[in-house]
């Protein structure tokens, strides 16, 4: 019978064992090192938009973490009062502007920055608070937290794009944002000229 070399020499199943012991553990190590190799990499550290908030493309523009700050918990949005929206629009293409939005069914106008919102390539923009930038004007139904509201956003390339965007009570995470000043009527605002916004109105729902 032929015996092993390595099971003849004094002290190699000694070896052996330990090298078949340091190979497990190696193995036993690469998932672990995978996981720290990727730790600054992983799915979870990249970004997301909130999953209470709407998201929507129009082209080659991403609109995300869209919603309208709602009333304090246990209490509505009065009809005739005014709602603060916050977004986030971020191009890869051309340059385009958002012009105008509308909120058929909840109010009769909506307010953005003069000129629009131009999004352009490589510079997002965050309208994130805690002062809005985007404002409903003139409720005509009251708004209560946990329920949706329909915007029509209106880019100058992309054309009309339609959400549907949650309303978030005015707290926890949301605490620190800001309702709208009071401000007079969008009516108002465009005979007098009154710098900084330019009202939308909203078609009265058929």
């Amino acid at each position: 019978m032929i015996r092993s070399r390595w099971a003849g020499a004094p002290g190699r199943p000694v070896l052996a064992r330990r090298l078949v012991l340091a190979a497990a553990a190696t193995a036993a190590l690469v998932p672990v090192l995978a996981g720290c190799e990727a730790g600054t990499n992983a799915p979870t550290l990249q970004y997301h938009p909130p999953t209470d908030s709407a998201t929507e493309n129009a082209g080659t523009i991403a609109i995300r973490n869209v919603f309208v700050l709602g009333a304090p918990l246990g209490r509505d949005l009065a009809a005739g009062s005014s709602a603060s929206v916050f977004l986030a629009l971020i191009n890869s293409g051309t340059k385009d502007t958002l012009v105008s939005i509308t909120a058929p069914g909840t109010a009769t106008s909506v307010t953005l920055p003069a000129g629009g919102i131009p999004v352009v390539e490589g510079q997002p923009v965050y309208f994130a608070g805690p002062l809005p930038r985007v404002v409903l004007h003139g409720l005509v139904r009251p708004v209560r937290s946990g329920s949706t509201v329909r915007l029509r956003l209106v880019f100058a390339k992309e054309g009309p794009v339609d959400m549907t965007v949650p309303v978030m009570p005015r707290a926890a995470q949301y605490a620190t944002l800001k309702p709208p000043p009071v401000t007079p009527s969008p009516a108002a605002t465009a005979r007098t000229g009154h710098p900084g916004a330019a009202a939308t109105p909203t078609p009265s729902p058929s």
